[in-house]
């Protein structure tokens, strides 16, 4: 029965005719502050969902807060990990929710951060393992945040860094990997190919143009990526709203860099 709950779950939050998911986090006011963008976490929340975005994904705490703002429908993913910038090592993520407290608040999916690589990784491994299986056992779908980071990682985009991350997480039972873009389509393949859960790109830091980010985006639908997990470059741009709907068109639409930038215009 967990399965059919996981299936029900999971189309709540993908596309149903492409079946790939454009995600909006809006999780960074716990490791960074009410930055730019997620301010007013309810009307944010709004501009994406009217833009289409699929889901969410928020702490528990502001869930309440913002989510489907003053009406809107749209997926909720509750993140479960946190650290701040604050503290002595921000690549320490803690579990700071249940899979029961996520099911209490409605939510679709749920989400965990792993650093491969950190001081910590082997605390954090055996947590996604945990949370691993009580997501099965609640059918909660599971979406494993993997990134290579810690003091002896460089290039925390290379692309076998990435691929073994990725394939991590689906070793432990994540349902969808959340995971850097390795910059080009050839490499980005890779991952997926040694991934046997579906992969979708982070967005990490803001980007310089439009272009270049949908530039990367594209790449990573093309490689076989599932879709995104966008955070900043959503948020922090100056038409949320038109963002959310050029992401829309080429990760569901398969449109041209080209061809979206006209929606963003």
């Amino acid at each position: 029965m967990s399965e059919i709950g996981k299936k029900i779950r999971l189309e709540r939050i993908m596309d149903r005719e492409s079946r790939n998911m454009v995600i909006i986090p809006m999780d960074h006011g716990i490791s960074m502050g009410p930055v730019r963008g997620i301010v007013n976490l309810a009307e944010m929340v709004n501009k994406v969902a009217d833009g289409g975005a699929n889901a969410v994904l928020l702490q528990k705490g502001m869930a309440k807060h913002g989510h489907r703002g003053y009406g809107r429908d749209i997926g909720l993913i509750i993140h479960m990990s946190a650290s701040t910038s604050l503290g002595p090592d921000p690549n320490d993520k803690v579990q700071v929710c249940t899979v029961e407290e996520a099911i209490k608040m409605g939510a679709d999916a749920v989400s965990v951060h792993i650093n491969i690589g950190s001081e910590t990784e082997a605390d954090q491994l055996q947590k996604l393992g945990s949370v691993a299986e009580q997501c099965d056992a609640w059918g909660m779908p599971l979406i494993a945040m993997m990134y290579p980071r810690g003091k002896d990682i460089k290039n925390s985009n290379d692309p076998e860094l990435v691929a073994h991350v990725a394939r991590a997480g689906a070793e432990l039972g994540a349902d969808i990997i959340k995971t850097n873009y390795t910059g080009d389509i050839d490499t980005f393949r890779t991952v997926v190919e040694g991934c046997p859960a579906p992969v979708v790109m982070a967005g990490g830091p803001k980007t310089n143009t439009d272009e270049e980010f949908l530039e990367m985006v594209r790449g990573a639908i093309d490689a076989g990526g599932r879709g995104v997990a966008i955070g900043r470059n959503v948020f922090q741009h100056e038409n949320p709203t038109a963002m959310t709907r050029a992401l829309t068109l080429v990760v569901h639409k398969g449109l041209s860099v080209e061809d979206a930038m006209e929606a963003v215009r």
